[in-house]
C-alpha cells in the first residue's frame, strides 16, 4: 500500500509541499480535549486580525481552485472551512478523537489535513486528475461521479476517497469507531509550505504517538520524493 501524487499534479503544482503520516492502533475513546483547546487558541490567535482569507495558507489554496476551474468561494478547502466554521461558531463540533485532533492542527496552521481508513483503500492512494468514471460514496451513502480532470484521491479499485482536491472526503474511508489503521495527509502550496509542513507533520505525529501511545510513520513528500509506501 502508497500514497503519492501522479507526476501531473507536480508538473502542474511545483510548489506543492505534502506529508503522509500512518498509525496502528488507533481507538475512538483517547481524551484529545486539552490539546485540540490548545490548537484552536493557536487558530483564534491567527484569526483575532481578520479573515481566513487573508491567510497566506489559505490564499495560496484558492488561487489553485481558481486555477483548477472552481469558484473559491463555493468550494473551499477543508481548512478554509474549518476556520470559517471557527470564526462564526467559536468551536468545531467533535466527531472523533482522531478526526478532533487533526481538524484543530489543521485551522492551527491554516493546512487541509485529511484522515482516511486504511482498511477501506484498495492496494494505494493516488491525487490524480479522474477520468470521470471513477465510484465515490458520499456520506449519505449514495454514489457519484467526478467530473473528468477533477483532482481527486484515487485507489486501485478506482474509488474515489476525496473530490476536489482537499474540498471534499469520501464517507467510505472515513474513520469510524471501528477505525484502527489510519493514512494522514496534509498539503500546502504557500510560499513557506516547505518550513511550515515539515513542522505540521511532527506535530500531529507526536500528538498520536502521545495520546494513543503508538508508533506513527511519516514522511515528507515533494516532487523529489513523491511516494510513501504505507
Amino acid at each position: 500500500m502508497y500514497f503519492q501524487h501522479a507526476e501531473a499534479i507536480w508538473s502542474e503544482y511545483p510548489e506543492l509541499v505534502a506529508t503522509a503520516i500512518t498509525a496502528t492502533g488507533i481507538t475512538p475513546t483517547a481524551d484529545v480535549g486539552g490539546q485540540v483547546e490548545q490548537f484552536l487558541t493557536t487558530a483564534r490567535s491567527r484569526l483575532a486580525g481578520g479573515t481566513e482569507s487573508d491567510l497566506p495558507e489559505i490564499k495560496a489554496w484558492r488561487q489553485t481552485f481558481s486555477k483548477m476551474g472552481l469558484k473559491p468561494t463555493q468550494y473551499r478547502c477543508a481548512s478554509e472551512a474549518l476556520l470559517r466554521r471557527l470564526r462564526k461558531e467559536g468551536d468545531l463540533p467533535r466527531i472523533h478523537p482522531l478526526i478532533d485532533l487533526c481538524n484543530a492542527v489543521s485551522v492551527a496552521f491554516a493546512i487541509p489535513v485529511g484522515v482516511f481508513d486504511l482498511d477501506e483503500i484498495a492496494g494505494g492512494l493516488q491525487v490524480r486528475h479522474a477520468d470521470g468514471d471513477e465510484d465515490y460514496l458520499t456520506f449519505a451513502d449514495s454514489s457519484e461521479n467526478p467530473e473528468p480532470r477533477e483532482v481527486i484521491f484515487a485507489d486501485e479499485a478506482r474509488r474515489a476517497h476525496a473530490r476536489r482536491w482537499s474540498n471534499r472526503q469520501s464517507g467510505r474511508s472515513a474513520v469510524r469507531e471501528s477505525t484502527s489503521r489510519v493514512l494522514i495527509v496534509a498539503e500546502a502550496l504557500h510560499g513557506s509550505a516547505a518550513e511550515d509542513v515539515p513542522v505540521l507533520m511532527k506535530t500531529l505525529a507526536d500528538a498520536v504517538t502521545a495520546t494513543w501511545q503508538v508508533s506513527t510513520r511519516s514522511a515528507v513528500l515533494s516532487a523529489a520524493a513523491r511516494r510513501f509506501d504505507v
